[in-house]
């Protein structure tokens, strides 16, 4: 009989970075609830605590349980840094929602999007409790947060970073992305990023292109971002990587939705400029007579896009992103798809 060497990883219910070995890396199990066997469910932590003092890093992903991109990029980060030439801490979380992640399922295992109960709630539903315990025991470590999302089921997306522009080390963390986009987002109500922010944690969310596979142009490109924030902290002593390509940024976003039901088809490309008036979707019966035809109602970008062709009345087309000027004095409304 064998045993699986990650048994003998051990389950706590806390931690405490400064406690870890400087210049080491610590694997924990953090208890988060119990199952319907009076088990645990646990997500796994790996700590680099470095050989010097800096700053305390969070990386975390699959908030969202089928976004796998995130999880083969903190990985790479686990692979690449070696703790001994490291200044400061990296908390890294491969997977948040681990019941959403056995599943193989966007959602909490309540059927709730964990990325919508931030911070949670001490005595509330089973993905309250589960959010509370995880700002309780893993984000108050945090200084930095980087959070790893995909475009959801049916979607894809490019790479781009949801960030308060108006922030500046909101700002800059999304630079060192040197994404695609950077949309200018607040946060909205609920998500980990926005509850962050709101414990004065700079943050920021990368969409790491689709979910339920792992992309590796997309995850390369992602773990290059996050060593040129590592970088940029001076907790590493490797030059940060630039891109001659200059991101787009959009002041806000929205998607568009359908009004009828039937096959869709979407036409712009992710990335792809559209004009005001320009066709972007197509809806047709399945006798493929044409009931609908969408039009972009402004100039803008593809952030994302529909690619799931059965589409009931209230589906999503494209989500459009509207280039502009950060305004300091205020922030605009973008699309709630962290």
């Amino acid at each position: 009989m064998s045993n699986h060497r990650q048994h003998r990883i051990e389950i706590v219910e806390s931690f405490d970075p400064a406690e870890f070995e400087p210049g080491s890396i610590n694997k924990v199990r953090l208890s988060m609830a119990g199952n319907g066997m009076g088990g645990l469910i646990s997500i796994p932590i790996m700590i680099l605590r470095g050989a010097e003092p800096g700053p305390v890093v969070g990386l975390t992903a699959a908030v969202h349980g089928n976004e796998l991109n995130g999880v083969r990029v903190v990985q790479k980060i686990i692979g690449h840094v070696n703790p001994e030439h490291l200044k400061g801490t990296i908390i890294c979380v491969p997977v948040v929602n681990v019941p959403g992640y056995l599943m193989n399922t966007r959602h909490f295992n309540d059927g709730a999007d964990l990325n919508r109960m931030m911070p949670g709630k001490r005595g509330g539903t089973s993905s309250q409790v589960y959010a509370y315990r995880f700002i309780d025991r893993v984000v108050k470590h945090f200084e930095y947060l980087i959070d790893l999302h995909t475009a959801s089921f049916g979607r894809i997306n490019t790479l781009y970073v949801r960030a308060d522009l108006t922030h500046p080390d909101s700002a800059w963390m999304a630079e060192c992305q040197q994404p695609q986009i950077m949309l200018h987002n607040v946060g909205a109500d609920g998500t980990l990023r926005g509850a962050a922010m709101d414990m004065g944690i700079k943050a920021i969310t990368i969409e790491v292109g689709n979910p339920n596979a792992f992309q590796t142009a997309m995850i390369q490109d992602g773990t290059v971002g996050v060593l040129n924030v590592f970088s940029r902290l001076g907790m590493l002593d490797e030059p940060e990587i630039h891109n001659p390509s200059e991101p787009v940024t959009c002041v806000r976003s929205y998607w568009m939705y359908t009004e009828v039901g039937g096959v869709l088809e979407v036409f712009p490309q992710l990335a792809g400029r559209v004009r005001a008036g320009e066709l972007v979707a197509r809806v047709t019966d399945i006798f493929g007579d044409m009931i609908e035809e969408y039009r972009a109602p402004e100039d803008g970008i593809i952030i994302g896009r529909s690619t799931h062709p059965v589409n009931q009345t209230g589906s999503r087309i494209i989500h459009l992103g509207i280039e502009g000027e950060i305004d300091n004095n205020g922030a605009a409304e973008s699309a709630p798809d962290e």
